[in-house]
């Protein structure tokens, strides 16, 4: 292992390179500790630590940027503005013709694709740092409405708010510009790095709660059933279905093209977190609905919000926990849909004289790959259920809290990003002759 480590800083451009992304990653993390303009810091920690169990309402949100969303940093929204506006600019793919025409003109409607997703998240970061705002001056981002501990956080002045939204969304665009600078000039894709940073910041805080909530043999056992699960996600993220390409002899002039053989790789899990996320922000809205609808002092809550606060909150409920998979499932199902067109690709085949061997060219080979990827995205969705389910699952078995780290979305970017990052330090130590990390 130190051989390997040392193999890859002996190559000057490769070390000035993972130096880069890990100075990027540090100054990420320190703006997540930096407080927005106007915060009462003070009173916004005696605001946390009265009100620790109230903060799960937001814990996907607060996962993705390391803490840094109750904190009310500058880095608050940290890279969610830019994960949004991604997955919506993939969708209107299928809505706009214009997206999907710049989709396909290569590396030129690639760089208009991008420039529109950078407007849209500059512009979701507005909307979403003046949601945060308000929740926070509310008290409800905290789950304590009215109380006496979550007051005074923010200052009252419009002006203020102005100034706090403008640096808020400025902190997301400079958190994406960081997301770009790794993936141009260090190693790996910056974004998801980014969020890799963000999520294992909160791993050794997670671990040491759970230490301290249930002892050292509780502790114990969750370490080894971490270790069994990122095997398991390992193994599952290798995976693939891999469905054999011959290409045809073509003589143009005097030169032969083809008569090669490749193979189409498909994924046990295509879709990865994505179905997660969707799933969990569509379970929020219910909650976040009877946080706005906050009964009258000496009054009882309405009978909608109550039952909806027993069974639809984040937690080991029977009822939210069966709706968390099927929507898993469904959202699953629904993205590859929409990432993965058979069609296109038999075209694409067609066109280029490749064909699967026993399948003829066309419409047999769309239906071919259509069934395919439905027996293949069925097995890769009940695994993705499964992971998404294991916080809920400690919920109950170990008393941990709601941030549990060897489960659900934080688990499948640990495990992925990894696998990635790793494969292309060993693919730059390939192409300078050296042994590589991957045996």
């Amino acid at each position: 292992m130190f051989s390997a480590i040392a193999r890859v800083f002996k190559a000057q451009d490769l070390r000035r390179k993972i130096l880069f992304t890990l100075a990027i990653m540090a100054l990420f993390r320190l703006g997540s500790f930096v407080p927005a303009p106007f915060v009462n810091y003070s009173n916004l920690k005696a605001c946390l630590v009265s009100t620790q169990d109230a903060s799960g309402l937001y814990q996907m949100i607060n996962l993705f940027s390391g803490g840094a969303l109750l904190q009310l940093s500058i880095f608050a929204l940290g890279i969610m503005p830019y994960i949004t506006a991604s997955i919506i600019t993939q969708l209107l793919r299928v809505v706009i013709p214009h997206f999907e025409a710049l989709h396909k003109e290569g590396q030129a409607g690639q760089s208009k694709l991008t420039q529109y997703t950078r407007y849209l998240t500059i512009g979701l970061g507005i909307l979403q740092a003046t949601t945060l705002l308000v929740t926070a001056r509310s008290g409800l981002l905290f789950g304590a409405v009215g109380s006496a501990a979550c007051e005074n956080l923010i200052s009252p002045e419009w002006w203020a708010m102005i100034i706090q939204i403008l640096t808020m969304t400025a902190g997301t665009g400079l958190v994406m510009w960081f997301g770009e600078m790794i993936t141009e000039r260090g190693i790996g894709n910056g974004m998801s790095l980014l969020i890799f940073t963000s999520i294992a910041a909160g791993f050794p805080g997670a671990l040491w709660a759970i230490q301290q909530a249930r002892g050292w043999e509780v502790f114990a056992v969750v370490m080894v059933l971490g270790l069994l699960v990122m095997i398991a996600v390992v193994f599952v993220e290798q995976s693939q279905r891999r469905i054999p390409v011959q290409y045809a002899k073509r003589v143009v002039g005097r030169r032969t093209y083809g008569g090669t053989s490749t193979y189409i790789p498909i994924k046990v899990n295509m879709a990865g977190v994505i179905p997660v996320i969707f799933a969990s922000s569509i379970l929020f809205m219910p909650m976040l609905v009877t946080q706005f609808n906050q009964p009258a002092p000496g009054q009882e809550p309405a009978a909608w919000v109550v039952w909806i606060q027993n069974n639809l909150v984040y937690g080991d409920q029977p009822l939210y926990m069966a709706l968390f998979f099927v929507l898993v499932i469904a959202f699953a199902f629904f993205y590859i849909s929409i990432t993965f067109n058979p069609e296109e690709v038999a075209d694409n085949m067609k066109r280029y004289g490749g064909f699967i061997p026993g399948i003829r060219a066309g419409r047999p080979t769309a239906e071919y790959l259509a069934y395919v990827i439905n027996r293949i995205t069925s097995a890769g969705a009940l695994y993705l259920g499964i992971i998404a389910l294991l916080p809920l699952f400690a919920l109950s078995f170990f008393n941990a809290n709601q941030n549990f780290p060897f489960g659900g979305a934080s688990i499948l970017i640990i495990v992925g990003v990894g696998l990635e990052t790793v494969k292309q330090i060993d693919a730059q130590l390939q192409q300078r002759h050296y042994e590589g990390l991957l045996k």
